[in-house]
């Protein structure tokens, strides 16, 4: 039985976020574009000497890696990382590093909270295959002993956790998750359950991918990307033309900390955490079960520990990767959870940000604390004809004056992992 939400339980609040993303690398740029619907996808170019009929993808602006040697790498101003870390980082962490930089100075941390035993993180991020194709490419041609010898720990699925703990001093429990695109919610619902255990006081929580080549050519095999070649018309989920999601990259960090020892130290919240919930559809080890069955289990498990009812959920940031089956399958288990009562409004932020594969649990969820705090609903963009099968269900087309005090934030993976998140405002 999943853990009762009560009075005494030790509760859960955000109160630290960082943000490395293709439509923002803070928190306010952030902010502007979900409010206006701005997308980040665009044109990306080396797509188009790769000889694949894909053109899109999420990019994060204001960083370059031209070669594999990281001496020639660049990232926005205000940042420091040492030449000694940087060698052991791959793109997707250098996103990390900086977005944890912000997630620390937003929740006004102290170096002696960040490196404490009783401060963990927990961190998701597919790997870098870019690195991984380079280094053991050099290896086999010039020898091992002539690559760098940070090679393995730069490119590896551990990469993300492995550095960020060594440059902040983490000294909690630490742990890598690797579940596909449900990787770092999977992450969130282990810090929320280290910290209502009184294992853990505070835990970052992050996610982090890359937006290149390596991270693209894949998934054009899986015929899961959208062909179209305007950002301003696709991604398009829950459209009847819907056609697949563009990849997209960056970071994302949450400091979730337990609430009497956020107050005694007078941080800021953004949200609370009220509960999560986990299952697995048992189905394929690529596409959803056409009925949702999984994320439907896994949206009614997180409502019980969250302690609420199901008509008390105002919003749901969809999985929404604009795929025909994988959002038909959705918007069935959203039906089924809610059957009989208030639908939320839905919405799949994935249609500006591109798709952050292990990202998207935890950026998804540092939009839901944005939209919460800041009284907004995100709506889903590109749609021009919405697919016939959902007109019962509240997709936000155009923006709405509702403000959410509770949004739940759905994640699936490959293997028909699925993960639901809730979260409330903070009054």
């Amino acid at each position: 039985m999943p853990l009762q939400h009560s009075n005494d339980a030790r509760r859960v609040v955000v109160t630290g976020i960082g943000l490395i993303t293709s439509i923002g690398n803070n928190r306010d740029e952030v902010l502007t574009s979900l409010r206006e619907s701005r997308t980040g996808i665009e044109h990306f170019a080396p797509l188009d000497r790769a000889g694949v009929p894909v053109r899109l993808a999420g990019t994060v602006k204001g960083f370059d890696f031209p070669e594999l040697r990281s001496d020639e790498w660049s990232y926005p101003e205000g940042y420091e990382i040492p030449r000694a870390q940087l060698r052991s980082m791959s793109p997707n962490v250098v996103y990390g590093f900086c977005a944890m930089q912000q997630a620390i100075a937003d929740s006004k941390l102290p170096p002696n909270l960040v490196s404490n035993p009783r401060t963990g993180a927990m961190c998701a991020s597919g790997w870098s295959a870019w690195l991984t194709y380079d280094y053991l490419d050099m290896m086999l041609k010039k020898g091992p002993q002539r690559c760098n010898p940070m090679a393995m720990v730069a490119s590896i699925a551990g990469t993300l956790n492995m550095n960020l703990v060594a440059s902040f001093g983490i000294r909690g429990a630490s742990l890598g998750f690797s579940s596909a695109c449900a990787s770092s919610a999977h992450a969130l619902g282990s810090a929320f359950d280290k910290i209502r255990m009184n294992r853990q006081d505070i835990v970052f929580v992050a996610g982090a991918e890359e937006c290149n080549l390596f991270s693209i050519l894949p998934f054009v095999g899986t015929r899961a990307l959208t062909t179209q070649k305007d950002p301003a018309a696709s991604p398009c989920a829950f459209d009847v033309k819907r056609d697949g999601f563009a990849v997209g990259g960056g970071a994302a960090v949450l400091v979730l900390e337990e609430l009497e020892h956020a107050r005694r130290r007078g941080a800021s919240i953004h949200a609370e955490v009220l509960g999560w919930g986990e299952a697995s559809d048992g189905y394929s080890v690529m596409a959803p079960e056409p009925e949702g069955d999984g994320l439907a289990r896994a949206m009614e498990l997180a409502i019980q520990e969250s302690g609420i009812r199901p008509d008390e959920v105002d919003y749901i940031n969809a999985h929404g990767t604009a795929t025909q089956i994988g959002d038909a399958a959705e918007v069935q288990a959203i039906k089924r959870v809610f059957n009989g009562g208030k639908l939320p409004y839905v919405s799949s932020t994935k249609s500006i940000t591109g798709h952050g594969l292990s990202l998207a649990g935890a950026m998804e969820s540092a939009f839901c604390c944005l939209a919460l705090e800041e009284g907004f609903t995100p709506i889903s963009a590109h749609i021009s004809e919405l697919d016939p099968r959902f007109e019962s269900v509240p997709i936000v087309t155009e923006p709405i004056d509702d403000a959410p005090a509770i949004a739940l934030t759905n994640s699936s993976g490959f293997g028909g992992t699925n993960v639901a998140a809730i979260f409330r405002r903070w009054e």
